[in-house]
């Protein structure tokens, strides 16, 4: 049992109760959850599920799927993480933000339930992740959503999340990520993914390796759950998938992705074509390529935490620099060494200047190990910056020049960090909480 504050009453004593939690670490299985569940009622069982797995593109699949499903009228709830700057982002109701309040009640009722599961298990302490699972189930039943996207926080067969029954499972892409905790190939990592797949429920699968794809393919079969693969409904010319607000060849992956699952919905909750178009030119989802401006200047936010994010971090570097002639100045951070190579690896040959930024995690990689990853010729576009630095207000960019194109990209606790302070109306951020 966690100790803490005895009466949750307020929102400081509820986000420390939630960082003793959260600092337990990561707990993997579902008993816990489903534990927890049951305790409440199981109240993810009162509403249809979209779940959504995957390396990359599972929260822009999830934001797309939310997006056409309120495009077409339906109360909708989205489950998402890490949050960016404010804890509430990862629970909402028609895009609206789990409030303070909220969560301060939600914690009160909880505690007291997972207190009653540790007398029976003192070792089944709910984590800080299956806390926010369980909130985001109880708002969505409460608040009497007609549909909910689930995002998995990592992995699948293993995640909180995975205690619910879906509509359509889908798993966005597999690539190398987690691979102390999922596994070091990709059949490996295909094969926790694809723990969310549930008997007879169909799969919808995105971008995949071929080797991937048999593994999903394989336990699909074993549960009689039907696969659609995108690549097969809309070839593999992307000239011919459909279009969204998000910038890149990934999201029209993403796009014919969410598209593929809302077709494959119960008919009284499919949307109409003209409902999915409306839905994909309006997705809200920040850190993605995300255009702004700061001090007159461009400035793009672009979240690329892994070796398949880099790739597609390269293919935006290469449009960027050809519409505008000029090589960007970049802001990088990361978590870990081999995310930070395979960001740097990019970063080099497109930036004209780099600034190093270590986020404010545990886990971030410290400025001189990211400088040991830069090869020796592109040491001198390098400098070591800070957010607060770089970012000093609102208004205020203080590395490049005149006419540059600044672009913050790695990991997506840096871009929470320089959201932060670029759109003050977010609130104080909650950074201690972001990592799981």
């Amino acid at each position: 049992m966690i100790s803490g504050p005895q009466h949750l009453t307020d929102y400081a004593a509820v986000t420390e109760y939630l960082y003793a939690l959260k600092a337990g670490g990561v707990k993997f299985g579902i008993d816990r959850m489903r534990r927890l569940a049951e305790v409440l009622g199981h109240p993810e069982r009162s509403y249809p599920v979209i779940h959504v797995a995957g390396t990359n593109g599972k929260g822009s699949v999830a934001a797309m799927v939310e997006s056409i499903l309120r495009a077409s009228g339906r109360r909708t709830g989205l489950y998402t993480s890490p949050h960016l700057v404010k804890l509430g982002e990862r629970v909402q109701v028609d895009r609206r933000l789990l409030t303070e309040a909220e969560i301060v009640a939600y914690a009160a009722e909880l505690k007291p339930a997972a207190d009653r599961i540790c007398v029976s298990a003192p070792d089944e302490q709910p984590t800080f992740f299956e806390f926010m699972t369980a909130m985001a189930f109880l708002q969505f039943q409460r608040k009497r959503v007609e549909v909910a996207v689930v995002e998995v926080g990592m992995g699948g067969r293993l995640d909180a999340t995975n205690v619910v029954e879906p509509e359509v499972s889908v798993i966005t892409s597999i690539g190398l990520d987690h691979c102390a905790e999922l596994g070091d190939t990709v059949e490996k990592i295909a094969r926790e993914k694809a723990g969310i797949i549930k008997s007879r429920r169909p799969v919808v699968i995105g971008l995949l390796p071929l080797a991937a794809e048999r593994v999903v393919r394989e336990i699909a079969a074993a549960h009689d759950a039907p696969v659609h693969a995108v690549w097969e409904v809309f070839g593999e010319n992307i000239s011919g998938y459909p279009t969204t607000n998000l910038e890149g060849d990934y999201q029209r992956w993403n796009a014919a992705t969410a598209t593929l699952v809302t077709r494959l919905l119960p008919t009284d909750l499919r949307p109409t074509d003209a409902a999915v178009a409306r839905g994909l030119l309006e997705v809200n989802w920040p850190g993605r390529w995300q255009r702004t401006t700061i001090g007159g200047r461009p400035l793009i936010l672009d979240a690329s935490h892994n070796p398949e994010g880099a790739v597609m971090l390269e293919q935006n570097l290469q449009r960027l620099i050809a519409a505008t002639g000029r090589k960007p100045v970049i802001i990088a951070g990361a978590l870990g060494e081999m995310r930070a190579r395979a960001l740097l690896a990019v970063v080099c040959r497109y930036a004209r200047e780099i600034h190093l930024v270590a986020p404010n995690q545990a886990r971030a990689t410290p400025f001189e190990e990211m400088l040991a990853l830069v090869p020796e010729e592109y040491r001198v576009l390098v400098h070591r910056g800070t957010v607060n630095a770089i970012f000093p207000d609102a208004f205020r960019c203080t590395v490049g020049e005149a006419g540059d194109t600044l672009v913050v990209t790695g990991s997506i606790y840096l871009l929470g960090e320089v959201l932060e302070r670029i759109e003050p109306g977010r609130g104080a951020g909650e950074g201690r909480l972001q990592d799981f």
